[in-house]
């Protein structure tokens, strides 16, 4: 839907700003597509006054001109034929986007005759296709913008065309009027009323209309009105103009006057030229195979049920949807038949459908028409007919009758509150529906007769919310009822879904397993006594309580491995028991590594999983779960792990937070399982939780004092283990030391036997001030001391 700004202001009086205008649009439902501003094109274009124009040197169709502008005399070369002394001009200054020509303009030489800048024809400024020379103008100032005086002189020119989309169920924003309605109701003016005038015509109506039984359905009214004496022409120009701007093509006064009504009033018409009207006209549906030449130059083959207009036995009209050509208006034309009415929707658009013709009137008569206007209509177009043509009116005949759409639904303003979510007094309600056209009678509305989208209760909920406005609406915290616990899960339940989610997010697949399992597999797990064994067993393979999730997670994979799954990933989290008693259960989450890392491939990227692989998703999970970034790597694991390739992480020797390595051959064997298997265990319950309930993580924080790297080398028994060395080292200052690395090994040489050499990096973060040289070997000291204590070491020389 098109329209122009001033169009608009027919019906709307307004001091509001185009932009406040295309805003108010969207928010009310009417979506704005487009907004095309001449003004925009033409900023910067100004009035100048050519104060000399002569010959230039070299050549005879150019004039150099002397032009007076805002800032003073410049010179100008011009080949327009009508550049000339005393002529009022625009002109665009060096810099300038011409439109027109799709260049920007600088300062030049025309042959040898240096010009500042251009005074502009129509076509260049895509105002229209003049272009035999360059514009002159009555009247204006020097410096005046050029769009300010068309806006003065030639309004047209620089009316904003604004384009909005019109859904389905609003077909009375397909007018102008209607559109300016909304914006009235929104507060952005008062909508100037409608004149109503009767025409009494002085003979009558030659032409009668009937409508057939079998058409009763598809034609609700027609009222008919010949008109005699008239003389088609062009329309005036304020309507040419109106009719270009939305982009329709300007045919004559009685066309125009058709189109006018379509896009002002939503209001389809039709004009026959009586003089080729046989007989009477009647309103039937086609049998088919009835043949057209429809005002479009197209031949149509109607197909049956359609509904059409016809005289002397012949289809002139597809009725609601396109005139026929044979009784189109021309400029020949000097009786003119006028016709107003009101059809069945959904015949329209099964007919259009058909045929496949869009044209205006089928969009607007499908989607729906105001009945009760349909007799005013024909009356305000005959008025505008006489004013444009002259013409005689004779008496209107009407076949039908205008269909009854009066209803009314109750109001309830507390309803529409709760509804809305905005506190909106009920005399503002009233007030809103009542500047959209419903007449309110106690608590009912009265529905409009060009609402037919209006069908219930909750429509008038809509109806005041869209033009209050939901951006008025603020969020507002949902009221609480009495009783209900303001968080829904414990914090250990926040800790197991975030656990699970990082297991899912590391590539492992979650299995559901039974909680109970057989007491050969069972005692494999430290399980398998008579406090965990079920009196009533669903089977002999499910006897006891588990003891750990691993194995069922290891019977899983016996079962994938034995139907062709080789490399897997799998995890479970749930209780594992140690006891019968309650409190003798602890929550786990365990995984389980089985085969590769992935599948073959030619970069040679696929290998055997190993402890390591174990050990990063188990620092992951932990880390998820906002166990703590410090904790130590021990090796005293469960008889389940493989005892050279396992740990476990500890806060001490007494608070395990997880298990991680390879399972135990014997273990894989007993349980059916190939190949190389890791796994790991996280104690969830063991983790400690935040400090005051904080659910957030703390600020993140980074320090702005540099670190400090230290290496240490050590020499100890062959038996000692890395880990050893670099707990007590990390040991000696906890506060400062942020992280201790393993960087080296060396066995044999100036040794000796039994004897290895590890080297160590320890991190060094300062936290409030810079470690001064004397801090740093302090610190070194306690390292070594820690580091021969526990171990017997002793730094290497």
């Amino acid at each position: 839907m098109k329209f122009t700004l001033s169009w608009l202001k027919e019906h709307l009086e307004t001091e509001a700003s185009l932009d406040d205008i295309l805003y108010a649009l969207t928010d009310l439902g009417l979506e704005v597509e487009g907004v095309e501003n001449p003004r925009e094109k033409l900023k910067g274009f100004k009035l100048v006054k050519v104060k000399e124009a002569e010959k230039h040197p070299d050549a005879d169709k150019l004039r150099v001109c002397q032009v007076e502008t805002d800032e003073g005399m410049t010179q100008i070369v011009c080949g327009a034929p009508n550049a000339r002394a005393g002529i009022t001009a625009v002109l665009a200054k060096p810099g300038m986007y011409i439109p027109g020509l799709d260049i920007t303009i600088s300062v030049g030489k025309i042959r040898g005759v240096e010009s500042h800048g251009m005074m502009a024809s129509e076509r260049e400024l895509e105002l229209s296709d003049e272009h035999n020379g360059i514009i002159e103008l009555e009247g204006g100032e020097v410096g005046q913008e050029f769009a300010d005086y068309l806006a003065e002189r030639d309004p047209s020119k620089v009316d904003p065309v604004i384009e909005i989309a019109i859904t389905p169920n609003r077909p009375d924003a397909l007018g102008v009027h209607g559109i300016a309605r909304d914006l009235a109701a929104r507060g952005l003016g008062t909508l100037k009323p409608l004149k109503a005038e009767k025409v009494e015509g002085s003979f009558p109506n030659p032409i009668p209309v009937t409508i057939t039984e079998d058409g009763a359905d598809g034609c609700h009214v027609f009222a008919g009105r010949l008109i005699k004496g008239v003389k088609n022409g062009p329309s005036p120009q304020w309507l040419q103009d109106r009719l270009s701007a939305i982009g329709l093509r300007p045919i004559s006064a009685l066309v125009d006057v058709t189109n006018f009504f379509t896009y002002d009033r939503n209001r389809p018409l039709h004009v026959f030229d009586a003089a080729k009207v046989e007989g009477g006209l009647t309103v039937h549906r086609s049998k088919g195979g009835e043949e057209l030449v429809a005002l479009d130059e197209k031949t149509y083959t109607l197909p049956e049920g359609v509904m059409v207009i016809s005289a002397g036995g012949k289809v002139e009209s597809i009725a609601g949807i396109m005139g026929g050509e044979e009784t189109g208006c021309t400029e020949e034309t000097v009786d003119v038949y006028l016709e107003a009415a009101v059809w069945n929707t959904l015949d329209i658009a099964k007919g259009g459908r058909a045929l496949k013709i869009n044209s205006d009137a089928r969009y607007r008569n499908e989607r729906g028409i105001d009945p009760a206007y349909n007799m005013q209509a024909i009356e305000d177009a005959t008025r505008m007919i006489l004013d444009l043509c002259g013409g005689e009116p004779s008496e209107v005949v009407v076949a039908g009758e205008v269909p009854d759409v009066s209803r009314a639904y109750h109001l309830d303003t507390d309803r529409v509150q709760s509804l809305v979510g905005m506190e909106i007094a009920p005399s503002r309600q009233v007030e809103i529906l009542e500047s959209l056209g419903f007449e309110m009678d106690s608590d009912m509305a009265k529905v409009p007769s060009w609402r037919p989208d209006v069908l219930g209760e909750a429509d008038l909920v809509e109806e005041v919310a869209r033009v209050e406005s939901l951006t008025h609406l603020e969020p507002k915290p949902m009221t609480r009822p009495a009783g209900v616990a303001k968080q829904i899960l414990t914090p250990m339940q926040v800790r197991e879904s975030a656990a699970r989610h990082q297991a899912a997010g590391l590539g492992y697949n979650e299995c559901v397993t039974y909680s109970f399992i057989d007491s050969k597999s069972a005692a494999l797990f430290g399980g398998g006594s008579d406090a965990v064994k079920l009196e009533n067993p669903i089977s002999s393979e499910m006897s006891h309580m588990r003891p750990d999730l691993l194995a069922g997670l290891l019977q899983a994979a016996s079962r994938n491995q034995a139907r062709g799954f080789g490399d897997l990933a799998l995890f479970e989290c749930g209780p594992a028991f140690q006891g019968g008693e309650p409190g003798e259960q602890h929550l786990q989450l365990a995984g389980l590594l089985v085969g590769a890392t992935g599948p073959k491939d030619v970069h040679g990227a696929r290998r055997v999983v190993d402890l390591f692989d174990a050990k990063a998703d188990a620092e992951a999970v932990l880390s998820a779960i906002g166990a703590p970034a410090k904790a130590q790597i021990l090796r005293d694991t469960a008889p389940w792990f493989h005892p050279g390739r396992s740990g476990k992480i500890c806060l001490g020797p007494k608070k395990v937070l997880a298990q991680f390595g390879e399972l135990h051959p014997k273990v894989l064997k007993e349980m059916g399982v190939k190949g190389t298997a890791v796994a790991f265990t996280v104690y969830l319950e063991n983790v400690p939780m935040p400090r005051g309930n904080k659910v957030a993580r703390a600020a993140f924080f980074t320090n702005d004092l540099q670190a400090v790297e230290r290496d240490f080398a050590f020499v100890v028994d062959k038996d000692v283990s890395a880990l050893d060395v670099m707990n007590a080292a990390g040991g000696a200052d906890k506060a400062l030391i942020e992280e201790v690395r393993l960087f080296d090994e060396f066995i044999g040489g100036s040794l000796g036997e039994g004897k290895k050499s590890l080297a160590i990096t320890v991190r060094i973060q300062p936290q409030t001030d810079t470690l001064k040289e004397k801090d740093l070997e302090e610190l070194s000291a306690k390292v070594v001391a820690k580091v021969e204590k526990a171990t017997g070491g002793v730094l290497r020389g």
